[in-house]
C-alpha cells in the first residue's frame, strides 16, 4: 500500500511539474561581461521594438525573465545597456536559458531547452558569414572591375552560389521545422521565384512584363501565411507590406482599396492580423502624398471604420472620422465640382459651373498668407500668361474678410483679368464643399465641371495642363 502511495506522489508530482513547465515563460539569461544592469526583452511589431519584461541581472550576469502568461509567438530581442542587442525567436518552448558574451552575443550565443531557437541562432551565425562573403565579392566587382576584367565573371559565379547555397539553407530549415514557427519565418523571407514568360511572336515583351508583374502582385504574400499572427511580431514583415501597398501597386486609389480589400479577406480568420492590415492599409492611404489618394481613405473609412466593424476604436475617433470624411467626399478626383456663387471686388455675381473654359484653376488663397505669396505670382506668370490664350481661366476665391489688403495685392500683382471672387457673408461654405483649412489649395476642373486634380503646387501645374491639352486635342 505504502509503495503504491509513493507511486501515485510520484506520478502526481512529475505531472504537475509538467505541467506548470508549460505555463508562461521562464528564460534564464547569463551575460558574461554585463553585471548589476538592465536587460529588456521586447518583441518586433510594425517596425519598432515594444517591451514586454525588464530584469536586473546580478553581479555574476544571471537574471530571469518570467511570467505567468506565454508570450505570444514572434521574433523577441534582447536589448542591452550598451544598445547592443540579439534576436530570439519565442513559439512553443518558452522554460530555457541562454548564455552570451557581452562583446559578441549573436556569435557567442548557446542556447538550451530550445531546438528553435537554438536553430534560429545558427541560421543567423550562417546568414552573417554568408553576407560578409557576398560583402566582399559585391566589392571585387565594383572596385576591381577594370584591373582584374578575368575574375569579375568568377566573382560573379561566386556570387550566385552563395544564393544557390542560401536557398538549399532555407529549404533544410523549411523541410525540418514544417509546422514550426521558425519554418513560417524562413518561408515568409523568401521572395515568390516569377515564372520565365518567353517573349514570342504572339507574346511580346510588353505583354510578358505585364505576366511577370501580375503573378507577382497576386503572389506576393503567397509565403507568408495571413492567418498567422506571429509574422505580426517579426521584423520583415511590416516592410514587406509597406513595400506592396505602397510600391508594387500602382498608385491609383481603386487600385490601393482593390488589393487591401483582398488582404484583409485573407487574414478573416484571425482577428489579430485582421485588424493590424485594417489599421495599417488606413493609415498608409491617409498618410499618403500621393494626389487623390484620399479617396481610397474615404472608401477604407466607410468600408471598415463608419460601418461599425472595427468594433476596437473608439466614438471620439469615429465622430473625428466622420466628420473628415464628409468634408472629402465632395471633392474627391473625379467628382463634380461643387458650385459656387461669389462676388467680385465690384460686387458682381460669378459661379464657378458659369466658367466657361477647357481647363479652370480653381485655387483658394489669401495675401496674409507666405505662401500664397509665393505661389499666386507663379500662378501669375507661369499658367495665367502662358496658358490664358489656350483655354485656361483661374477662378480665385479669397478666404478672408478685409477687402483692402485683398484688392491691393490683386492691383499690385495685376491680377485683374482674373475671375477674382470672395464670400463676405458666409454663404457659399466653400470651406467645407473643398476642405479649405490651410491656404494657398488649387484645383483643376475640366470642361465638364469634374475635379482632375486637387492640392497641386504651382511649379507642377505646367506639366500638368501641357499633358492634359495634347492629350484632349
Amino acid at each position: 500500500m505504502r509503495t503504491k502511495l509513493i507511486l501515485f506522489l510520484t506520478i502526481l508530482f512529475c505531472n504537475t511539474a509538467l505541467s506548470l513547465k508549460g505555463q508562461g515563460y521562464n528564460i534564464d539569461v547569463t551575460i558574461n561581461g554585463w553585471s548589476d544592469t538592465t536587460l529588456i526583452l521586447g518583441h518586433y511589431f510594425n517596425k519598432k521594438m515594444l517591451v514586454n519584461d525588464t530584469i536586473i541581472i546580478d553581479s555574476a550576469g544571471k537574471g530571469t525573465f518570467k511570467g505567468n502568461e506565454p508570450l505570444p509567438g514572434g521574433i523577441y530581442l534582447m536589448y542591452m545597456p550598451d544598445q547592443k542587442y540579439f534576436d530570439v525567436l519565442i513559439d512553443d518552448e518558452q522554460h530555457f536559458s541562454i548564455e552570451v558574451e557581452k562583446s559578441n552575443p549573436v556569435e557567442t550565443l548557446e542556447v538550451k531547452g530550445n531546438k528553435q531557437e537554438k536553430a534560429f541562432n545558427e541560421y543567423q551565425k550562417y546568414l552573417a558569414k554568408q553576407q560578409k562573403k557576398a560583402q566582399s565579392l559585391q566589392s571585387n566587382i565594383k572596385d576591381k572591375a577594370e584591373t582584374h576584367k578575368d575574375s569579375v565573371e568568377i566573382w560573379k559565379n561566386q556570387l550566385s552560389g552563395l544564393s544557390s547555397e542560401m536557398k538549399s539553407y532555407w529549404d533544410n530549415i523549411l523541410k525540418e521545422y514544417n509546422g514550426k514557427f521558425l519554418a513560417s519565418f524562413i518561408k515568409g523571407i523568401k521572395e515568390v521565384e516569377v515564372p520565365d514568360f518567353k517573349e514570342t511572336p504572339a507574346l511580346p515583351d510588353s505583354v510578358v512584363r505585364w505576366k511577370r508583374y501580375e503573378f507577382y502582385k497576386e503572389h506576393y504574400f503567397d509565403n507568408i501565411d495571413l492567418t498567422d499572427d506571429r509574422m505580426l511580431r517579426t521584423p520583415y514583415f511590416s516592410n514587406k507590406l509597406e513595400t506592396f501597398l505602397t510600391k508594387t501597386i500602382f498608385q491609383i486609389p481603386d487600385s490601393i482599396v482593390k488589393e487591401s480589400e483582398k488582404l484583409i479577406e485573407k487574414a478573416r480568420e484571425n482577428k489579430d492580423m485582421e485588424k493590424y492590415l485594417i489599421q495599417f492599409a488606413f493609415n498608409t492611404v491617409n498618410e499618403s502624398k500621393v494626389m487623390g489618394m484620399d479617396a481610397a481613405m474615404v472608401s477604407l473609412a466607410e468600408k471598415y471604420y463608419l460601418s461599425g466593424y472595427a468594433d476596437w476604436v473608439d466614438e471620439e475617433f469615429l465622430t473625428k472620422l466622420e466628420e473628415r470624411v464628409t468634408k472629402l467626399k465632395p471633392n474627391l478626383i473625379g467628382n463634380k465640382a461643387p458650385d459656387l456663387k461669389l462676388i467680385s471686388p465690384n460686387n458682381e455675381h460669378y459661379r464657378l459651373n458659369e466658367v466657361y473654359g477647357k481647363l479652370t484653376i480653381l485655387v483658394f488663397w489669401e495675401p496674409d498668407c507666405g505662401h500664397c505669396k509665393k505661389e499666386i505670382p507663379k500662378l501669375k506668370e507661369e499658367i495665367w500668361d502662358k496658358y490664358s490664350d489656350q483655354g485656361v481661366k483661374i477662378f480665385a476665391v479669397y478666404t478672408q474678410h478685409e477687402k483692402e489688403k485683398w484688392t491691393d495685392f490683386i492691383e499690385e500683382h495685376q491680377l485683374e483679368e482674373w475671375i477674382n471672387v470672395w464670400d463676405p457673408y458666409n454663404q457659399s461654405n466653400f470651406r467645407n464643399l473643398y476642405d479649405i483649412y490651410s491656404t494657398p489649395a488649387i484645383f483643376v476642373i475640366n470642361e465638364e465641371k469634374n475635379i482632375i486634380a486637387k492640392r497641386i503646387g504651382a511649379e507642377q501645374l505646367p506639366g500638368f495642363i501641357d499633358y492634359y491639352l495634347k492629350k484632349n486635342n
